[in-house]
């Protein structure tokens, strides 16, 4: 997944108050989804591949 350093990351819209830190980030590509914190974007990011991500994302 060495491919998401230069893809666009969007915050969650569930961001919080002030300045949105509070939230974790997704980035996608069409075989995997990604999941990062935004606080801390250069630690641990968990990816799982894109049909096994999309039904846990519309709860």
């Amino acid at each position: 997944m060495g491919g998401l350093k230069n893809t666009g990351w969007r915050k969650s819209s569930h961001s919080g108050e002030g300045d949105g830190d509070s939230c974790a980030e997704t980035a996608t590509t069409p075989t995997h989804t990604s999941l990062r914190d935004s606080k801390a974007p250069v630690r641990a990011t968990l990816t799982f591949p894109t049909p096994a991500f999309a039904p846990s994302s519309k709860r």
